[in-house]
């Protein structure tokens, strides 16, 4: 059914029928019968792959067959053009159906069908058990349930910055509507004016373990109603019902739509009809033959699961394209060492200065900062006074925030998120693990990081940053140490490609200066990812820290060298790209020791000592880092009785240099 035989790709046949893009009034006859035939091949698919893979999610896929059938079968989508700008964008919330996405999309020729069959949640293929990107038609990779809808509005969002016209439809489950992100999502989408947004809910009443209305009872219209929202119910199976409903929704320019499509889960199989088992459960191969028989499709088990065992698949890493960047950085400013200022105040001037240069240069790329209410407090207030329209409120809101901050970064628009350590990293670890997934381009900033907030107390101490992002693949951190390598940084990032993780403090900090007075990181210092900064040397051993860590360690090493003591001190603002070699050089030194405001058990001092483990090497090594919650008080006083002010370390250093000398 991939090709037909007068135009190849299936696609291109339903591009020549009158209803394509929703035009006609009504669902033409031809069509009719096409979605018809395509419907029991589509489950007939989703049971042979499912069989054949003996795992999956058949009963959902059944259900939303014939949403995806429509959808995909009349969007402004097709194989040959799958990254063109003002495709329509297509987001399949609930990822466990990947069955049925991977079917309609072979069939419609985005890929070769057999492929699917015979690889399905296959180690090595691309066709993984929840919907993915990397395969071609699927604009985002889904599976945690809640995200599809703030994703959708990140599309959504995005085609009003770039001013393109396209719809973006999002098919979701009626069991995720329980997550509170699609409450934030509805209220963003309404806020903005997301005009073109579709919603087609498969209303089959069935989660994984029973009822949606004994699990957890959602009044699905009326939320979305109450949010501003039009709503339309219909026979999800009834393909002119679901047609016409989209129609109107696309049509009507003054509010998101929400079709709520009532449906039966495991759809066309007597046996597997409103049964919860088959959620989540495959059919054998005895009942798979029985299905197909009832749905008059082949049955080919045995040749898909001949073909899986004998087959060679490589891994194989695929990663979808993001749009380009143009953008202008200028050349950095400079803070001399008289200056008294925080980190975070130096993002937003950096970044403030950066909106202004892209404003005036011509083909430049859209920049977006996006704020969880609190733009003073993270300084991206000074960018909406440059750039309002490039200023994103997204409210007491970071789940929605973190998902289309994610999705906005892949569609050509330089993206910030900026947010207190706790709520950017701490509250949305998933959401930005998601975005890691998907090979995000995004940029989040988050201040308040460490006991360094001070009087806000433990709830607000983000003391683990590091520990999460490094759990995160494909997350660069970078942790500067004043405003003059939190300029730096800021313009670097700007310009590379990846997620970055940049993480500051709430208090002003010294500028640092060199040995002789000078701004150490002023001038021509020019940032780089995976640099260590030396900014003192001696030759009794080194300390290794960063961020405002550093001022303290300064402090420690003027004290120490009165006592003839002297050491290095590095400044590690990369964490996570430490090297064998970096931590062999610093062993001939000597003693190492770490030093941060960080919980001790998974920061940097856990780095460097998994490193030095590697080396094979001896060396003495002392970890100085937070080890609980931190109540209330001023910086200075917790540094002290958390044992990481300068005072602190210097009594450490003592104890191990004073017993070897």
């Amino acid at each position: 059914m991939r090709k037909t035989k007068k135009s190849g790709l299936l696609k291109d046949w339903f591009i020549k029928q009158p209803d394509y893009l929703f035009k006609s009034e009504k669902l033409s006859l031809s069509t009719m019968k096409r979605f018809d035939t395509l419907g029991k091949i589509i489950r007939g698919d989703i049971l042979t792959m499912t069989t054949v893979a003996d795992s999956g999610h058949p009963g959902g896929s059944m259900s939303s067959a014939d949403i995806y059938i429509v959808v995909y079968g009349l969007a402004n989508i097709h194989p040959s053009k799958i990254d063109n700008p003002t495709r329509d964008r297509i987001v399949v919330s609930h990822g466990h159906t990947s069955a049925g996405v991977y079917s309609i999309l072979g069939r419609l020729g985005f890929f070769n069908v057999e492929n699917t069959l015979t690889n399905f949640r296959r180690c090595g293929s691309i066709f993984e058990g929840h919907v993915e990107r990397s395969v071609p038609g699927c604009e985002w990779s889904t599976g945690n349930l809640g995200q599809g809808l703030s994703a959708g509005c990140g599309f959504a969002l995005a085609s009003k910055i770039h001013e393109r016209d396209y719809n973006v439809f999002v098919l979701m489950s009626d069991g995720e509507q329980a997550k509170g992100q699609i409450s934030e999502a509805r209220r963003f989408a309404r806020k903005f004016n997301l005009n073109n947004i579709t919603v087609l809910i498969d209303y089959n009443e069935l989660q994984i373990t029973g009822s949606v209305h004994e699990i957890m009872e959602v009044k699905i219209k009326e939320n979305y109603t109450a949010d501003g929202w039009k709503v339309i119910e219909l026979d999800g199976h009834n393909y002119e019902e679901i047609y016409s409903a989209i129609r109107k929704s696309i049509n009507d320019s003054s509010s998101p739509y929400a079709i709520l499509c009532h449906t039966t889960m495991g759809k066309s199989v007597s046996f597997m009809e409103n049964v919860v088992k088959y959620h989540g459960s495959p059919l054998s191969p005895d009942e798979c033959c029985k299905a197909l028989i009832e749905i008059d499709i082949e049955e080919k088990i045995g040749f898909y699961k001949k073909k899986r065992k004998e087959s060679n698949l490589p891994m194989v890493k695929k990663k979808r394209y993001s749009a380009p960047l143009i953008i202008g950085t200028n050349k950095p400013l400079n803070y001399e060492v008289t200056a008294q200022m925080g980190n975070r105040d130096a993002f937003g001037k950096a970044l403030e200065n950066i909106a202004l240069i892209n404003k005036e240069m011509k083909n430049s790329s859209p920049i977006v900062a996006l704020d969880c209410d609190l733009k003073e407090s993270v300084r991206t207030h000074l960018f909406e006074k440059i750039a309002p329209e490039w200023f994103i409120e997204g409210g007491v809101q970071e789940h929605n925030t973190a998902t289309l901050a994610g999705v906005l970064s892949i569609e050509g628009i330089l993206t910030f998120f900026a947010d207190f350590g706790v709520f950017g990293i701490d509250e949305v670890y998933n959401q930005q693990r998601l975005n890691a997934i998907n090979h995000t381009n995004l940029k989040v900033i988050i201040t308040h990081s460490g006991i360094n907030v001070g009087q806000d107390g433990k709830t607000h101490h983000c003391i683990d940053f590091l520990g999460l992002a490094r759990n995160i693949p494909g997350f660069k951190v970078i942790i500067p140490a004043d405003p003059n390598q939190t300029d730096r940084v800021i313009r670097y990032i700007s310009k590379e490609e990846g997620n970055f993780l940049v993480v500051t403090g709430r208090t002003k900090n010294p500028i640092v200066a060199d040995s002789i007075g000078r701004p150490f990181f002023g001038g021509d210092y020019d940032f780089n990812y995976g640099k260590v900064d030396v900014v003192r040397e001696g030759e009794n051993g080194v300390i290794m820290t960063y961020g405002s860590s550093l001022i303290e360690a300064l402090l420690s090493w003027e004290e120490l060298k009165r006592e003839g003591i002297n050491f290095d001190i590095w400044n590690i603002s990369t964490p996570l790209s430490l090297t064998l070699k970096d931590i062999e050089k610093a062993i001939f030194k000597g003693p190492i020791f770490t030093f941060e405001d960080h919980l001790v058990y998974s920061g940097l001092g856990t780095i460097v000592g998994n490193l030095i483990a590697e080396t094979g090497m001896g060396t003495i090594f002392k970890k100085i880092g937070v080890t609980d919650f931190a109540p209330s008080g001023f910086t200075r006083a917790l540094y002290g009785a958390m044992g990481i002010d300068s005072a602190s370390l210097t009594r450490e250093v003592r104890k191990i240099v004073g017993s070897r000398q």
